[in-house]
């Protein structure tokens, strides 16, 4: 305990300084900002800024980040319940019920208890992140080559299989990544694979453009139609600092009463959830809700406006958020997409992520767990008086908005190494990104299966050179064994559920 005391000391010393403090707020806004904006979400936003933090040394550049990531949580929530848009796929949830009561007329009283709610799932989550992060990167210090490719085959199986869709076309796009991820040079022999002569693919397809195309072009152009026609439900009479402002803030007795349960029932199903690879925020957020509903005594207020129904998902997203870092830092494995290109950063930064990271890097890991703490507090202090100004960046017409996102989407991939083909490579994964959408295939495991396919391929062939060739290896050991099994449990998981839709479109109607 006196060890976990003193490394928190030395993180807040880190977190303080004046050039931490500077890119946790502009990470922590920037989050806030682009989650009210619907359709946009924290990927793009984190893959236009990656170039930014090739200038600055690895704790501030994951802290930024991880301040968006957060922060895009945060925000989520406000577009959908001012205009039953989700600013992020996690809040999609959140307009069950946010949007009816803003309605009501009780859109501040939604847009306090998302807050409140936020606060605690994420408190709770970062207690969990330094309390059991450090004691599961010493059991991954046990972890050889077999264990390491067979818990990243599991993270990918989880990925593609507990994701929304069908499971099939999860693990279709898996595949796919992995095979994307082979573009390049082979780094133990040299040759070029999958290039087709294309000099500019001997060192891969660019991480950033894959990602913003995919998840910033993408998203862009399925959401013009779609956000042109809403307008707002918020009431426009209530502006921030004034009394009524914080009038229509106040939930009421009976909602302070329903508030603290279901915060903290969604913070423990975000928590879970968040820390085991495949899953994150979005799937923690729907389960919430479900079981809210399920315990709850009146079960027919929820879709009109229950107070419960707005907390326990935005707690149980916002929990996962903080949570999701601790198979990304500790494991190398990232949770979900966003983790995934953070990993990718850490790379870029030269840092490997790891069980060896909190021994190497102590000054990184603890200053982005005291960071947590205070980029909360932060968002709290921004969600609360900045409501107003929100809703008006989403009086914005769409017609400026999303050409100004698509250059500086651009500008960002051009950034990272002045290539043209880059910019290229961009828009085509971005219309094969809108087509995939249209065709119902999720993105998400695609990313996934980019960043993790060449690290798979390296531990790979590091088992099997220490096993003699032998493929049993993966059997043999305990650990590497039990990930093989739990796998195999999903892809029977995975193929049991497409031969069986009608129970899938059942639970989905109990959601």
């Amino acid at each position: 305990m006196s060890d976990l005391f003193a490394n928190l000391a030395m993180g807040f010393s880190v977190a303080f300084s004046m050039k931490t403090l500077f890119w946790c707020f502009v990470g922590v806004f920037l989050g806030t900002f682009i989650g009210v904006l619907p359709g946009i979400g924290p990927l793009a936003t984190i893959s236009m800024l990656l170039p930014v933090t090739f200038h600055l040394d690895a704790t501030s550049a994951i802290i930024m980040l991880a301040g968006i990531y957060y922060g895009a949580n945060y925000g989520g929530s406000t577009a959908s319940i001012l205009l039953n848009l989700p600013g992020t796929p996690s809040s999609a949830v959140t307009c069950l019920d946010g949007y009816p009561m803003a309605k009501q007329g009780r859109a501040g009283v939604a847009l306090m208890a998302t807050t409140l709610a936020s606060f605690i799932g994420s408190s709770i989550g970062i207690l969990l992140f330094t309390g059991f992060a450090p004691a599961l990167a010493e059991i991954g210090l046990k972890f050889g080559p077999a264990e390491y490719f067979a818990m990243m085959l599991l993270g990918l199986v989880a990925a593609s299989t507990v994701a929304t869709g069908a499971p099939i076309k999860g693990v279709a796009m898996v595949v796919v990544g992995v095979a994307l991820g082979l573009v390049g040079t082979d780094v133990q022999t040299g040759q070029q694979r999958f290039t087709f002569g294309l000099l500019p693919l001997a060192d891969g397809i660019s991480l950033v453009a894959l990602a913003m195309g995919l998840f910033g072009i993408a998203e862009v152009i399925n959401s013009v139609g779609r956000v042109a026609q809403q307008k707002s439900a918020y009431k426009a009479s209530v502006l921030p600092w004034t009394r009524d402002f914080w009038r229509a803030m106040d939930p009421g007795r009976e909602d302070w009463r329903r508030l603290p349960g279901s915060s903290v029932r969604g913070s423990a199903i975000g928590c879970f959830f968040g820390a085991l690879p495949g899953t994150g925020p979005t799937i923690s957020a729907f389960l919430a809700y479900a079981l809210e509903k399920k315990i709850s005594r009146t079960p027919n207020r929820f879709g009109r406006g229950a107070v419960e129904g707005v907390a326990s998902p935005e707690a149980a997203n916002n929990a996962a958020a903080q949570t999701a870092f601790i198979p990304t830092l500790t494991l190398g494995i990232p949770g979900d997409v966003v983790m995934a290109l953070m990993l990718g950063a850490l790379i870029i930064q030269g840092i490997q992520p790891g069980p060896r990271l909190v021994a190497e890097h102590p000054q990184l890991f603890w200053g982005l767990a005291a960071s947590f703490w205070i980029g909360n507090v932060m968002l709290v202090i921004l969600n609360l008086p900045l409501i107003a100004i929100w809703v008006a960046i989403l009086r914005i017409p769409y017609s400026i908005l999303y050409p100004s996102i698509l250059v500086f989407l651009v500008i960002g991939v051009y950034s990272v190494n002045n290539s043209v083909f880059d910019v290229v490579t961009c828009i085509v994964f971005g219309l094969v990104g809108y087509v995939m959408s249209l065709m119902r295939f999720e993105p998400a495991p695609l990313l996934l299966g980019f960043v993790l396919g060449p690290l798979m391929e390296e531990h790979l062939r590091r088992a099997m050179l220490l096993a003699r060739g032998d493929p049993m290896v993966f059997l043999e050991r305990p650990i590497s064994a039990a990930f093989v099994a739990v796998t195999a449990g999903l892809l029977l998981f995975a193929l049991w559920s497409s031969l069986k839709p009608k129970r899938a479109e059942g639970f989905s109607a109990q959601i």
